[in-house]
């Protein structure tokens, strides 16, 4: 059987969009959209997503609304790109982790080991659960979470040592994103959590500043970080979110019609970022160790060893942060997923 090029299957969904034929008058309505991933789909979840989300508005609106892609941080860094779509300089942005800056009950979806695989993620995100949490982010930041995106399961690699349980992480100093959750989170794993900002984290790992970082494979293999360390762990510690959000009073401008048609193509686009973040994980892992990384996957008794050592420390620290109640409805959500399955 002839299998379909990567390139010939955006191709042609690239056509069936513009299929749909609007003439080259201006729009309408211009949405600015930014994210820090390149843009390139094969190879980036981000560059997917709202790849897809512009053309399924720009074809479907007939024109009438353009979206503007600002994708590898051209616009700044996620902070930025957050603080630029609440006061409305930017529409649009697609975020991960620092979104739990502005919406501090989103930091729930952090805590280690509580999703034991993506289906489960996905149910509960897409569910009653997610949908919960997206009007309390709404009411608290004026940012509409028009849908969820995935970053990815997030592994540890140093340069050090093969980290199989906890007790191996002791003295590393970690790389983490200035986000508090995760620097409780390698505190109580024994390391030394330091937190650096992303565009310093290559300098970081080449000078010895810190002796390891954690992030998705896909990540780990688009930046090269196979160069500067030796070592993977996969435990899956944290589900990396993404929030496609929108400012709530540039949403309200709009009409119902349109706005069905952005949560629409939003849903859409979220699912082909998945995808493309679950191929590039899949195939990486193999990438990684043909470039030479050792990789080691912990045990299901050594991932006890791992969730037992830092969620109950995360959930004492978040629970000091945010009414506990969240964390109990995420269990809650977790459990009933699990079940479902």
């Amino acid at each position: 059987m002839k299998m379909i090029s990567k390139g010939a299957l955006f191709g042609a969904a690239s056509m069936v969009a513009a299929s749909f034929g609007f003439n080259a008058q201006a729009a309408d309505v211009t949405l600015n959209f930014a994210h820090v991933d390149p843009a390139e789909w094969t190879t980036s979840k981000k560059g997917a997503a709202s790849q897809v989300f512009k053309n399924i508005v720009e074809a479907e609106s007939a024109g009438r609304i353009e979206v503007a892609l600002f994708p590898a941080g051209a616009l700044g860094g996620e902070t930025d790109l957050l603080q630029n779509t609440q006061d409305g300089t930017l529409a649009m942005s697609m975020v991960s982790g620092p979104f739990s800056k502005v919406c501090p009950e989103a930091a729930v979806l952090d805590i280690p080991y509580v999703f034991p695989n993506a289906n489960v993620a996905w149910n509960v995100l897409d569910g009653d659960f997610g949908k919960e949490l997206a009007a309390h982010c709404l009411e608290k930041t004026g940012l509409r979470t028009l849908a969820y995106g995935e970053t990815g399961f997030r592994n540890f690699t140093n340069s050090q040592r093969a980290i199989s349980e906890p007790k191996d992480m002791e003295g590393l100093k970690i790389r983490v994103m200035t986000v508090p959750l995760f620097v409780e989170m390698v505190k109580a794993l024994g390391g030394e959590p330091t937190p650096i900002p992303w565009p310093e984290v290559p300098t970081a790992l080449t000078t010895g500043t810190v002796d390891g970082q954690e992030n998705p494979i896909s990540v780990i293999y688009a930046n090269k970080f196979y160069e500067m360390q030796k070592y993977l762990t996969l435990d899956r510690h944290v589900y990396g979110t993404d929030f496609i959000v929108i400012n709530e009073a540039i949403y309200q401008n709009l009409s119902e019609a349109d706005q069905a048609l952005l949560r629409r193509a939003a849903g859409v686009a979220s699912n082909v970022g998945r995808a493309v973040q679950q191929f590039n994980s899949a195939e990486g892992v193999a990438k990684l160790a043909e470039e030479g990384m050792e990789v080691t996957t912990p045990t299901a008794e050594q991932l006890k060893m791992f969730r037992d050592a830092a969620q109950p420390a995360v959930i004492e620290w978040l629970s000091g942060e945010i009414d506990a109640a969240w964390i109990e409805k995420l269990q809650t959500a977790v459990s009933e997923a699990e079940a479902s399955m």
